[in-house]
């Protein structure tokens, strides 16, 4: 979608996106839905208040609602600044908190993209394996996982876990419309198949794998996780509606007792 393209372009954009009739979001923003149509096809130019409230309808990110208040001559509305940013201090801390009380169990924030933003020491432990050139100078979690010179060879249920992170890519690729989520797949989709990988079960679907286990080898043995995510419940600052935290627990007693071995 071009990024350029007139308000009324992207808002129909959107509403396609999410699958949702002009009828009902005229319905829901509380406009005519003839008045919507004049908008969507540039006869009309929206307030502030009608790009804002779709908006908010189809749970746009942030950023794309901002886009749009630009292409219809508003000002944003929406802040953006870098986590390392005095006024996103308090925010930093607590995600560092969060991520420090969760040890000796690993846990991480990414951004959009999925690249590393902060790490707690259980993490940084996995990771010691990685390749200098895949944390420096942006570490990605995407690229880690998968790279040959990254986690991969030592993931048990690689294959398995490959596809898990593929179909939440294209979830969110389909979510967000991210042209460099969509980068990112390509990337990671030409990375080679590694010898004695697992193949995915036949008969596994996008819902089979809530609860997939990351298995890998470690210097004291097989370590068995599962992961969730947390985000921010009600954002309005950009980098912090980006903001993920992906939280991993023992999905065995036996892993949790390795990784207590493992922080000393």
């Amino acid at each position: 979608m071009d990024r350029q393209a007139p308000v009324g372009h992207l808002l129909r954009h959107w509403r396609e996106q999410r699958r949702v009739s002009q009828l009902a979001l005229a319905l829901e923003a509380e406009v005519s839905s003839r008045h919507l149509s004049f908008v969507e096809n540039g006869r009309a130019r929206p307030s502030r208040a009608l790009i804002l409230r779709p908006g908010e309808l189809l749970d746009l990110p942030l950023r794309e609602r901002n886009r749009m208040l630009l292409s219809g001559g508003f000002s944003p509305q929406f802040a953006e600044r870098d986590l390392s940013e005095p006024a996103l201090t308090q925010a930093r801390a607590a995600v560092c908190r969060l991520l420090d009380a969760h040890d000796p169990y690993p846990a991480l924030a990414v951004d959009r993209h999925w690249n590393l933003l902060l790490s707690n020491a259980a993490a940084r432990r996995l990771m010691q394996g990685v390749a200098a050139e895949l944390l420096s100078p942006q570490p990605n979690v995407l690229r880690i996982s998968l790279h040959p010179r990254g986690l991969a060879p030592a993931i048990l249920n690689l294959g398995e876990w490959r596809r898990h992170l593929f179909n939440r890519l294209r979830r969110l690729i389909a979510l967000t419309d991210d042209s460099g989520l969509a980068a990112l797949y390509r990337e990671l989709a030409d990375y080679p198949r590694l010898p004695g990988e697992d193949e995915p079960r036949a008969d596994a679907d996008d819902g089979a794998d809530i609860m997939l286990p990351f298995r890998m080898r470690s210097p004291i043995g097989e370590l068995s996780l599962f992961s969730t995510l947390t985000v921010f419940g009600t954002p309005t600052e950009i980098t912090l509606s980006d903001l993920a935290i992906e939280s991993f627990f023992p999905a065995d007693q036996d892993t949790a007792e390795r990784l207590r071995q493992m922080a000393g």
